[in-house]
């Protein structure tokens, strides 16, 4: 049997109110990687570019000075950037652990799923939209197959469309 719906009794896989739209899902690594880059462009990068305007600043004339307009952008680029770090952070919700006893063997957020195609195996690993990666294999659950495999379970055959045209994945393992 093979469906791309997703039964709502089996939406049950993170902290936090499904109604909350902005909600953002994340692993605990990527939670320590968002952490990271906060903390650097707050702590180092964006204290040397300030430094870095004020410097080109005293340089003299503003309207000519290439140095003053590159820095300004470079801060402008950095407070973008933590912004939006800081809006992530806000809103992160972290991905349960896979596995335990409820729910082992459905996959959900955090499941590494190896699914059979036309008899070649894959593996990928569900997790939020911030993390996916599909050079790491990690896939988006708000992708079409992310989507197509939530509350799954092994044996399950799911269908997504592709550029390619549908592709039939069979769900092998879940761990």
């Amino acid at each position: 049997m093979y469906s791309t719906a997703v039964p709502p009794e089996k939406v049950e896989f993170f902290f936090g109110n499904m109604d909350d739209k902005k909600q953002i899902f994340l692993t605990k690594e990527g939670l320590v990687e968002l952490k990271k880059e906060y903390e650097e462009l707050t702590r180092s990068k964006r204290p040397a570019s300030v430094e870095r305007v004020a410097v080109a600043r005293s340089q003299g004339d503003l309207a000519e000075n290439s140095e003053y307009s590159a820095a300004r952008d470079e801060l402008s680029f950095i407070d973008g950037r933590i912004e939006e770090l800081e809006e992530l952070l806000r809103h992160a919700a972290l991905i349960r652990e896979a596995g335990g006893k409820k729910g082992k063997g459905e996959v959900k957020l955090g499941s590494k799923i190896t699914v059979a195609i036309n008899g070649k195996k894959e593996m990928f690993t569900l997790v939020g939209e911030w993390e996916a990666d599909p050079t790491e294999r990690k896939i988006s659950h708000d992708s079409p197959l992310g989507k197509a495999l939530i509350g799954k379970m092994i044996g399950d055959k799911v269908e997504v469309t592709a550029p390619a045209g549908k592709i039939l994945y069979a769900i092998v393992s879940i761990d």
